[in-house]
């Protein structure tokens, strides 16, 4: 065999295909050989090609035999030994007619779209083009072979062997990382294993997540990526890895190459390690688009030259024109059954193989939309979501949503069934406005705080539905936030018209790095009064990395392309008291029941859910006027425990990481009083007079997680917030009857 797969000859008598019915799509390795299957309904004849271990050298070309339903299919005898390792590609014969939709090109080998290993890396160049670049019209003659991406028969890697962590829900803390930006700069991880699976696994990685207090890390996309060819003449690359060519393949890129490991085992390695840690791992999958961009310009690298029209939704009045809800030239029609069978095949296999724990879908809208019989409108009930639903894998996988799409009627925050976490975009802009810009509207913030119930029907949505976050990978930084008025991305190479102009952000005074004391405790106070709103806030809170240890980005606010400096964490730059402050404010957070609670609040304590009473900062309850002043962003809110029996006390042992005090047995005694003051001057605030401890004060970064014994005095009647403050105090007396506020 070996010899044989050194031949260059392209049609090696040696060997052949047999027609056989294959199960599964893409290349299945067992005893008789490989299995091999492809979804191309329109192709009129396909040719799989072996390639010697240099990954160019083509050395056989053979006829797929077999095409059933849409679906070419055929083995390929051969002893495991030499099955093992086999390099391979496609190509593809049918029409020629891009008015059509068909870019057919057997000159161009394909990536198979379930390659679960690639070998090669997309170079830009203009090869990979399906139509000839002189000649828009006509298809290109010139064999890309040698250089096109192909893929690697593997066998399957060992079972499992860690369980998943058992994370209660109200409990659930999202940590949003770059696998290589997380270490690429950190001091305590072997250089060799910076910036890669084995460097998020490293110790000192462990030990910085689970002394912060996550518990679950969402990756951003890990999956194989080919990056622009705009950003490769510029010496760029898509950092992020949005542009995705192969769905179920880890990027090589993020691999150390430790002898004995592949991309492949190092991030199952990774992900064993991290559940070892009691830490959920979930991916940021892209699924809506691929890396093939427009047909008109991009290249055609797998999907587009097997069967553009299958795979991608098209105009149903031009079938040559690609729709694009996503910004990235392309849409993928998960209506299309094979299309949806590999989408379905590849999350499968991420979490059987790979044991992750979830996944985050990038602008799942597109994902959710129907076909042009429906207009292509998003369908809550349509193929894709009632194929999760029904899974028996995937519907109890942590399923988190990025609601919206760039398309008609794209945006659906809280559109989603029942059991979806979503990203909530009005929590972040709610808090930025009222914080940042003094836009106060005390209404909006406090239902925001409360979990969106606006937004999420608590009738049918759980209390932790909401994914509240203040920043992401996308967008600027915390500390960036409250240091630029305006984006700084000229490194991206668009004069700095790329990335979004309306952030909510500051530079309080001074735009960007400054010395100036007060602009720097201003800044300081602004972060923490950020950072403890998003922890408390009802719902499940979302930190981005480096947030904590006061990242900046120097004022880019799309950094998608930076692989460098500008987006990797400078850990000998953190802001240690920072850092503390949000260790503290979690600690707080597990220690506090009210404060992770499953259920909605409700205006009085019932058996199910615990009470809420608004009050101004005079003391007095909430009218009407009150929650639509712009002139006033001070206020509070009262919290009671649920009365005796209620079902909010997690499971025992439900949270293995960190230390968090035990469920208190009277939970009618408990109280909790949120106060905050978003203003730029100190509000008088009266409260119930020698009932309540503090126990956070975000002004000066003071957090008493602890009941450690120690004296405390309480609050007094009348008290002085400062300005961009939020405080939390505690009581375990009863409330006043009928919710009177003892002055």
């Amino acid at each position: 065999m070996n010899a044989t797969r050194r031949r260059s000859s392209k049609a090696s008598p040696a060997l052949r295909l047999l027609p056989q019915r294959v199960e599964a799509l893409g290349a299945q390795l067992h005893a008789e050989g490989i299995d091999f299957a492809l979804a191309a309904p329109h192709a009129q004849a396909v040719e799989l090609c072996l390639f010697a271990t240099d990954g160019q050298t083509e050395i056989a070309r053979l006829p797929m035999p077999l095409k059933r339903d849409g679906i070419w299919q055929a083995r390929l005898p051969l002893s495991p030994d030499a099955a093992q390792d086999l390099i391979y590609g496609w190509r593809v014969h049918g029409p020629w007619a891009p008015g059509d939709g068909h870019w057919f090109n057997p000159a161009k080998l394909l990536l198979d779209p379930c390659a679960r290993e690639v070998v090669g890396r997309y170079d830009g160049s203009d090869i990979h083009l399906a139509y000839d670049p002189g000649h828009p019209a006509r298809p290109d003659p010139r064999d890309n072979a040698a250089t096109a991406l192909k893929a690697r028969v593997v066998a399957d890697l060992p079972p499992l062997l860690q369980p998943r962590p058992a994370i209660d829900p109200a409990r659930r803390v999202i940590y949003e990382l770059h696998v290589k930006g997380f270490t690429a700069r950190h001091p305590d991880v072997p250089k060799a294993l910076r910036g890669t699976f084995a460097g998020l696994a490293h110790p000192a990685s462990l030990g910085h997540l689970k002394a912060l207090g996550i518990t679950t890390v969402c990756l951003l996309p890990v999956a194989f990526r080919a990056d622009e060819a705009r950003l490769l003449r510029m010496g760029l690359s898509n950092y992020w890895g949005y542009t995705p060519i192969a769905w179920s393949a880890p990027e090589t890129r993020l691999w150390s190459g430790t002898p004995g490991s592949t991309p492949r085992s190092e991030f199952r390695d990774m992900v064993e390690t991290l559940h070892a840690a009691g830490l959920e791992v979930i991916l940021d999958v892209v699924y809506n688009h691929t890396a093939e961009l427009d047909p008109h310009s991009g290249p055609t690298l797998s999907m587009r030259g097997i069967d553009n029209t299958l795979y991608y939704h098209h105009s149903p009045h031009e079938p040559g024109r690609n729709l694009d809800w996503t910004g990235c030239g392309n849409s993928v029609n998960l209506n299309e059954p094979l299309v949806l069978r590999t989408v379905m095949d590849s999350l499968r296999r991420w979490v059987t193989e790979f044991g992750v724990d979830g996944f985050r879908f990038d602008l799942a809208s597109t994902l959710a939309r129907g076909g042009s019989r429906v207009e292509h409108a998003f369908q809550p009930d349509g193929a894709f979501l009632s194929a999760i639903a029904q899974d028996p894998v995937l519907c109890n996988r942590l399923l988190v949503a990025e609601p919206w799409d760039l398309g008609p009627g794209g945006y659906r925050v809280g559109g989603f069934p029942p059991g979806w976490l979503e990203w909530n975009d009005r929590f972040r802009d709610t808090q930025r406005a009222f914080w940042l810009q003094h836009q106060n509207a005390p209404g909006e913030f406090a239902t925001r705080l409360a979990g969106s119930g606006d937004l999420f029907d608590p009738a049918l949505r759980s209390a932790h539905s909401s994914v509240n976050f203040i920043t992401a990978h996308d967008g600027f930084t915390l500390r960036d936030l409250v240091s630029y008025a305006h984006r700084h991305n000229q490194a991206n190479g668009e004069d700095n018209r790329d990335g979004h102009g309306h952030n909510l952000s500051t530079n309080n005074g001074v735009e960007g790095p400054t010395t100036v004391p007060e602009i720097l405790a201003a800044r300081a106070r602004q972060s923490r009064a950020l950072l403890a709103v998003l922890l408390l806030s009802l719902g499940t809170p979302m930190l981005l990395a480096g947030d904590e240890l006061g990242h900046t980005q120097r004022g880019n606010n799309n950094a998608y392309c930076q692989d460098n400096p500008i987006s990797w964490i400078d850990w000998d730059e953190t802001d240690t008291g920072l850092r503390d402050f949000v260790r503290g404010v979690l600690a707080l957070r597990r220690a506090v029941p009210l404060l992770q609670t499953h259920a909605w609040w409700a205006p009085s304590p019932t058996a199910n859910q615990p009470g809420a009473v608004w009050r101004r900062s005079d003391g007095r309850a909430m009218e009407v006027a009150d929650w639509n002043r712009d002139d006033h962003g001070a206020l509070m809110v009262e919290l009671s425990a649920p009365r005796v029996g209620s079902p909010t006390r997690p499971p025992s042992g439900s949270n293995k990481l960190g230390a968090a005090l035990p469920f208190l047995e009277n939970h009618q005694a408990q109280r909790v009083l949120i106060l905050v003051n978003a203003e730029a001057q100190a509000v008088n605030f009266t409260v119930e007079a020698g009932v309540w401890m503090l126990k956070l004060s975000s002004d000066n970064g003071v957090v008493h997680a602890d009941t450690d014994g120690q004296p405390q005095a309480p609050l007094p009647a009348q008290l002085t917030l400062p300005p961009t403050s939020l405080w939390i105090a505690t009581s375990e007396h009863p409330a006043a009857p009928s919710g009177a506020h003892p002055a």
